[in-house]
């Protein structure tokens, strides 16, 4: 798990990761303070993004299925303060109004996930009005000249295929993952020319099947994340090829998958076993999956580290699944783009974990202890701190790594935890200046990256942490059933980042930034004033028929009192 330390030294240390450097990229060098203006390349696309389950709602209209979320928050304790998606932002219902947001930030596409139990609520029936919602949604963002990016797997599993599987456990749900992908190309493939396979299956894997803190909430420790992991690679992989065959050559689109990137940076550079545990913390988290799509087989030290617990265990083979060569060969090269989810980064040191019977995990089995400088800003949730300079870092390996791929952002963001709402979100501003600049800096660096989402659009539900924390451009009113959304100052700020397609020179972006402050005060009061509308809608839409049922009890009660004494 994540550890907290005091790192008084690691913000003046020069780190360098030795065992994957590239030729024109200089790991030696500390330009972490450096703000680099200048503009991204001609067509580069700016996006936003959401999820099915954390912005849909309307969890069991219109023939919607079942899906693991919705069993799962429905638990009492799985969700802070029992939370749930039921309603969320009611995005379901308000297609235009989100439509005329992205149209307001001038974005290029919009990342957003198809709720799996919406199309196909059980194994075999399709519904219609889920394809229509859908249909709905892509020709208006087209019509709106904004290019959709559309997930497959944003974690929501029908519910009736856990139950009858145990879902990512079971083989078997490969080929339900391309049923339900090859209908998607078939109703929509004609207008999504980008599609995403899975969404960070890391939290998939070890979330939900390894620590339960996600549904289905399973706790297989040391196996259960693995086995998972080896179904949705060849489940893609399967998907990548139905698409090739099938559909490429008339659709002409692009289907890639989106992974979970932390950096990890060595404590001590003059340390090799904390160089070789940054390398081997990267490995375990992008590469676990990045490796086999692009090289056809997990990354060597992945295979080393499990095989060697295991066998110390006193286990006959690996817990860690191995491919056989056809399967290298099918899987190897399955990705057209690679989308790219990054946050934040750690300290990475060594630290030997002796394997045991009851105490085998995926976190053991790494050999690695995380850490964070205390000076890193930690505005919202509690993994998140704002370290730029990672992300570079990361882009730079992934373009060293994997020949240079194809790249999307498709997560990007911070969050905030707070009680009172807060519009003026400048912490946010300034994540998204330091986060894109340094992205910026990587393609000068050479890396290959095309678009970036920022994550989100809105404020929506987060998982396990339900409403607590919110990483939305546009905060959403939950207590208010219409769901408003209102702008933060960091609209302003990305919409002038995509105008400009990038950061002209300082005293402009500086313009930015107080000229969206500026604005955000006047939304505020906008804000400040709807406690009392909500009042005002609670009076009307609860407190005024109860005293009306009130009132016609009270009359017939002494109506029957005054008949009785007339008898």
């Amino acid at each position: 798990m994540q550890l907290r330390c005091a790192l008084s030294v690691c913000h003046v240390l020069m780190l360098v990761l030795c065992l994957s450097t590239a030729e024109d990229f200089d790991w030696t060098k500390n330009n972490y303070g450096s703000f680099y203006y200048g503009t991204f390349p001609t067509g580069f696309s700016w996006g936003a993004g959401g999820s099915a389950y954390q912005t849909e709602g309307a969890w069991d209209k219109d023939g919607k299925g079942l899906s693991i979320w919705d069993v799962f928050s429905h638990k009492k304790g799985k969700i802070q303060l029992n939370d749930t998606g039921d309603s969320s932002c009611e995005s379901y219902y308000k297609i235009k109004d989100d439509v005329s947001l992205m149209k307001e930030l001038r974005l290029n596409h919009y990342r957003f996930s198809i709720s799996w139990p919406r199309i196909i609520p059980t194994a075999d029936h399709v519904n219609e009005k889920g394809i229509q919602y859908y249909d709905e949604l892509i020709d208006h963002l087209l019509e709106n000249n904004i290019t959709p990016i559309v997930t497959l797997y944003h974690w929501d599993l029908p519910q009736v295929l856990q139950e009858k599987y145990s879902g990512w456990q079971n083989i078997s749900m490969i080929n339900h993952f391309n049923d339900y992908a090859n209908l998607c190309f078939e109703k929509f493939g004609d207008r999504v020319k980008h599609w995403i396979t899975f969404n960070n299956p890391w939290s998939v894997a070890v979330e939900g099947y390894e620590t339960g803190e996600h549904a289905p909430g399973l706790k297989l420790r040391g196996t259960g994340a693995y086995r998972a992991a080896h179904h949705i690679i060849k489940a893609h992989a399967k998907v990548w090829h139905t698409y090739d065959t099938q559909w490429r050559a008339k659709q002409k689109g692009l289907v890639g998958v989106s992974l979970a990137g932390d950096w990890g940076e060595p404590v001590d550079i003059s340390n090799q076993k904390d160089i070789e545990a940054a390398e081997r913390y990267v490995q375990f988290y992008l590469g676990w999956f990045a490796t086999p799509m692009f090289h056809g087989d997990y990354p060597q030290v992945m295979k080393d580290f499990v095989g060697r617990k295991s066998a110390q265990q006193g286990l006959g083979t690996s817990r860690l699944p191995s491919f056989s060569p056809q399967e290298k060969s099918y899987i190897k090269g399955t990705c057209d783009f690679l989308g790219i989810g990054h946050f934040t980064t750690r300290y990475i040191t060594n630290r030997n974990d002796p394997p045991g019977r009851s105490s085998s995990s995926y976190f053991t089995d790494r050999d690695l202890a995380e850490l964070v400088d205390p000076r890193w800003p930690d505005p919202g949730s509690e993994w998140l701190y704002s370290v730029p300079w990672g992300f570079r870092r990361l882009l730079n390996f992934v373009k060293t790594q994997y020949g240079n791929p194809m790249i999307y952002v498709t997560e990007n963001g911070v969050s905030e935890k707070m009680m009172c709402t807060e519009l003026c979100d400048e912490w946010r501003i300034q994540y998204y200046k330091e986060y894109i600049n340094e992205m910026l800096k990587a393609i000068r660096d050479g890396v290959n990256v095309k678009g970036y989402t920022a994550w989100s659009l809105l404020d929506k539900f987060e998982w396990d942490e339900g409403f607590s924390e919110r990483f939305g451009l546009y905060y959403v009113d939950f207590r208010n059933k219409n769901k408003p959304r209102y702008p933060k100052a960091s609209v302003q700020f990305y919409k002038r980042i995509i105008s400009s397609n990038g950061f002209p020179n300082q005293r402009e972006v500086e313009n930015w930034r107080r000229k969206a402050v500026e604005m955000c005060s006047s939304s505020n009061q906008l804000l400040a004033a709807d406690p009392l509308t909500s009042h005002m809608e609670m009076v009307t839409e609860i407190v005024v028929p109860t005293v009306c049922t009130l009132s016609i009890l009270i009359s017939a009660v002494l109506l029957m009192f005054l008949l009785r004494r007339r008898n």
